[in-house]
């Protein structure tokens, strides 16, 4: 099945080369969206060979919204997001990408939890972050994830019918959300997780943190309201 892989990046200068490196010859594009980046992001990731798209809206979301948009008249049959700070493992893709090839799984999320974890690569913020939203989105939607990590893949058609629209730090766990709505085939499998280069824009800082749970809660209460 052809596949593309989409990567948010800001002022990842230092990682991106690894990332792009590492992910396997059997995909078949790769998008890197430069999200105001002011440092030589944009330059490793040519010399690397990725497609470079430029999205001026500061926001995880909104560089996944980007690399979507791009793809659209394109025939991928799956998308795959993963970081570009060098914390997953991107030769670890085929892990997400099988099942979907394999047993017609239309959304595959690689679960930190389960996987193999770098010591102080997944801070305890992010792990209870996870387990709130987990515990919230079980009780609601009656789906079980036990992680809201970036690393995931998802048939194109089926992203394309979430007609996702959080443009911050909400994307993944509205992904997840809308996809249990939907009743899709969901699995979880593990991956491993590695501390990221450089520090992260979001559980980097206490403000980081605390903007990034308000806005996951928030998108969980949304997505209640318009159930009802």
């Amino acid at each position: 099945m052809k596949t593309a892989v989409i990567i948010p990046a800001n002022n990842e200068e230092q990682s991106i080369g690894k990332v792009l490196n590492d992910i396997p010859v059997t995909v078949d594009e790769v998008v890197v969206v430069n999200n105001c980046s002011s440092d030589r992001t944009v330059k490793v990731a040519e010399d690397a060979g990725a497609v470079v798209l430029h999205e001026d809206v500061l926001g995880y979301g909104a560089a996944c919204l980007k690399g979507i948009e791009y793809l659209k008249n394109k025939d991928f049959e799956i998308v795959v997001f993963l970081d570009g700070d060098y914390s997953d493992y991107p030769e670890e893709l085929i892990l997400l990408t099988d099942p979907i090839v394999t047993d017609n799984y239309d959304f595959v999320l690689g679960s930190r939890v389960y996987g193999n974890r770098e010591k102080g690569a997944l801070p305890v913020q992010s792990r209870i972050g996870s387990l709130i939203a987990g515990f919230l989105i079980k009780l609601i939607w009656k789906t079980k994830y036990t992680d809201l990590g970036p690393f995931r893949a998802i048939k194109f058609d089926k992203l394309l019918a979430l007609d996702m629209k959080d443009k911050w730090f909400g994307w993944t766990v509205e992904m997840q959300i809308k996809a249990a709505k939907k009743k899709y085939k969901i699995l979880e499998v593990p991956v491993s997780y590695r501390k990221r280069i450089g520090k992260s824009k979001v559980t980097g800082t206490i403000k980081g943190s605390v903007m990034a749970s308000i806005i996951i809660m928030k998108t969980i209460f949304v997505q209640l309201i318009r159930d009802n």
